[in-house]
């Protein structure tokens, strides 16, 4: 069982940046392909972006590419969600999750279903 606990969200303007991260507990990260996912009201829960189990890839929602950027330390056991140039559509609650599968396929890391645990969220406001 993985425990996964973000932090790092909050109020933004336009264009600013947060650095968001997703401590775990329970078990080794190092295990566990890793995806960030947000929720914005009124919408479903829609990929952001993922990290292979060693960090080597990453891949990203169109939306987000160039301004998002996922890494890992899995020292630390931890893995962080860092966005620049953020929009008012960013909003959302961002969610971290793990997959404990072999995902062979960048399609796999784009589905929810993938993956098998779930952080609480963290609320990301970005006003214009």
């Amino acid at each position: 069982q993985v425990q996964l606990v973000e932090s790092g969200g909050g109020l933004v303007q336009a264009g600013g940046s947060l650095r968001l991260s997703c401590a775990a507990s329970g078990r080794t990260l190092r295990n566990y392909a890793m995806g960030w996912f947000r929720q914005a009201p009124g919408k479903e829960r829609e990929f952001v972006g993922a990290i292979t189990r060693s960090g080597g890839s990453t891949y990203y929602q169109d939306s987000v590419k160039g301004r998002f950027s996922i890494s890992r330390d899995n020292t630390k056991n931890t893995v962080y969600l860092q966005m620049n140039s953020l929009k008012p559509e960013d909003t959302a609650v961002y969610y971290c999750a793990a997959a404990s599968r072999y995902l062979s396929a960048a399609r796999y890391y784009q589905r929810k279903e993938t993956f098998d645990y779930w952080g609480q969220g963290t609320q990301v406001t970005v006003s214009s």
